[in-house]
């Protein structure tokens, strides 16, 4: 009996001390990759500033380069810049050099007269794409040419599972955050912990899943193309890039955490386990903001600490309240419901405390003004999250006052359908979270280079023969870009032989205007259109994808 007791102890030291080793190894292997990889220079969604020879522009001769400029730094999307001929031959010689915010793209000056397309898509340093295109002329203008070989817009479909990838990553953290929490500070002895490191696992796998689902959709995300063209240069060139890095630093801290889980899982653990566990958990969190916006806020910094203060605050909130909803508040009795929820309560009062004070600092760095808040779709969708975050807390509140009048132990049902309420409205604003990270934030969004304010206006219609997406930018009276899509039922590019398009106002009298188009590829074309009054306006769009084969759709906008 003496010698199976002094062989506990040894068999639990070695234990800790294999867990101490594996976690140092997967700590180790994110410092490889955090050193090994290339630094970044902080920006925000690029701009096009200017360009030389200008859009729209005549010389007098064919120039040797063409020069974009944009409002920050951007990184190369392999074949994704390309300047065409007005017979549709390539008209660029050679990779296009990148100099921070100038791209130099070579042209042959002895190319023929007529109407040149420059087309282009870069990444902003927040690992967001940017596309665009415009046209030159050399002599004069001439019917513009189409661009065949290349589509600059990423497939509907991996848009989607972007953001699906994102959520499911939310859901994983606070699943993983919760039972580890509650296991180490909270958990009674007297009840197995088997539930609680299921779950637990189960998160980490859906984090590490996520995690691995965001390298890969990145490559077609912003290069252009199905979720499965993906090429190993693609991949590699993610890998390299900032995104790439915090994800594969993400990945090592969570193989090292997974070593120090397992003890926890099985019962408790030392204070020194448990501060490894929270440095750990402290860096991942890390990795979100410099993968995204806050890494190229003009407050990088800033940004991206709260942003890791946000994100940190929420598993903790949500990630303890399933703990108690599906396993605290069914199988505690009063007595130890009476000493967790007190302590519980206090955590959560915290955790929404640096949730509203790190939502606050964020939103008015991405923000900027009160007219961006309504004016673009971040700053409604940023909107839509507070206000369904005020209810939330509102939940949260009559919850605690539960516990404040000590009828939470006694009555454990209301106290956790209280809390399914709150989960469920937080499942809403974890969906919105997800969006939000993948829209243009409103301080780019709201202004342009010139610093004129801006909107956008973007629908999908319906129609027999295609599915027709309209972009108008910046949707108010003046200068409009119009940029219109054609897809098939499945999502697929829907080739068209032929676009019209005309805009009229009929409350102010004004007949159909007849927008000019210009082809950039077999489903894709562009146009410019000044719209003198405000109103609802009203876009007639007939698309022909064959000889026989034509639909006409209609869509009211909104013009400021």
């Amino acid at each position: 009996m003496t010698a199976a007791v002094r062989r506990r102890p040894k068999a639990v030291a070695d234990r800790r001390w294999a867990a101490r080793v594996g976690a140092a190894a997967g700590l180790l292997v994110a410092l490889v990759v955090l050193l090994l990889a290339p630094a970044t220079p902080a920006s925000a969604h690029a701009v096009l500033v200017s360009s030389s020879p200008a859009a729209s522009a005549v010389v007098p001769s064919g120039p040797a380069e063409v020069a974009l400029t944009f409002s920050e730094g951007v990184r190369k999307v392999p074949g994704k810049i390309r300047v065409i001929a007005p017979d549709g031959s390539r008209a660029d010689r050679g990779e296009p050099s990148f100099s921070g915010a100038v791209v130099t793209i070579p042209v042959d000056p002895s190319g023929a007269r007529g109407t040149y397309l420059v087309s282009y898509r870069v990444i902003s340093a927040d690992s967001h794409p940017v596309s665009g295109a415009f046209t030159y002329s050399v002599g004069a203008p001439s019917p513009p040419p189409v661009d065949t070989g290349s589509d600059n817009r990423a497939d509907p479909v991996v848009g989607t599972a972007v953001k699906v990838a994102k959520y499911l990553g939310y859901a994983g953290l606070l699943l993983l955050v919760g039972p580890a929490l509650v296991l180490a500070a909270l958990w009674p002895r007297r009840l197995p912990r088997r539930g609680p490191a299921r779950l637990a696992w189960a998160g980490l796998g859906l984090l590490v899943l996520a995690t691995v689902a965001d390298l890969w959709l990145q490559v077609p995300y912003t290069a252009g193309g199905g979720l499965f063209d993906v090429t190993g240069s693609g991949l590699g060139d993610v890998l390299g890039s900032a995104f790439g890095t915090a994800h594969l630093v993400r990945l090592g801290l969570l193989a090292a955490a997974a070593f120090l889980l397992r003890p926890l899982f099985a019962g408790p653990v030392g204070r020194t386990d448990g501060i490894i566990l929270a440095v750990l958990g402290g860096a991942a969190l890390f990795t979100w903001p410099l993968a995204g916006h806050p890494a190229a806020s003009p407050a990088p910094a800033v940004s991206v600490v709260v942003d890791a203060v946000h994100l940190g605050s929420m598993a903790v909130w949500l990630g303890g309240l399933v703990m108690l909803a599906v396993f605290l508040l069914p199988r505690a009795d009063e007595r130890e419901l009476g000493a967790i929820l007190p302590i519980w309560s206090r955590w959560a009062a915290l955790a929404v405390a640096a949730l509203l004070l790190a939502g606050t600092v964020q939103g008015l760095i991405e923000v900027a003004t009160p007219k961006a808040l309504v004016d673009t779709t971040y700053g409604r969708l940023l909107l839509a999250k507070i206000l369904l975050f005020a209810l939330v807390v509102g939940v949260a509140a009559y919850s605690r006052s539960l516990v404040r009048r000590r009828t939470a132990a006694q009555r454990p049902g209301r106290m956790r359908r209280v809390i399914w309420v709150e989960l469920a409205i937080t499942a809403v604003v974890l969906g919105v979270s997800a969006t939000l990270v993948q829209t243009t934030p409103a301080r780019t969004a709201a202004t342009d280079v010139a610093g004129t304010p801006t909107g956008y206006f973007s629908t999908t219609l319906s129609s027999p023969v295609a599915s027709v997406q309209v972009e108008l930018d910046p949707a108010e009276r003046g200068n409009n870009s119009v940029h219109l899509y054609a897809y098939t039922k499945d999502n697929r590019p829907q080739p068209v032989q032929e676009w019209k398009a005309t805009a009229a106002l009929p409350s102010a009298g004004i007949e159909p205007i007849e927008i000019p188009l210009l082809p950039l590829t077999d489903n894709h074309t562009t146009g410019e259109i000044n719209l003198p009054a405000a109103g609802e306006w009203q876009l007639r769009i007939t698309v022909r994808t064959t000889e026989i084969d034509q639909a006409t759709v209609t869509a009211t906008v909104p013009i400021k």
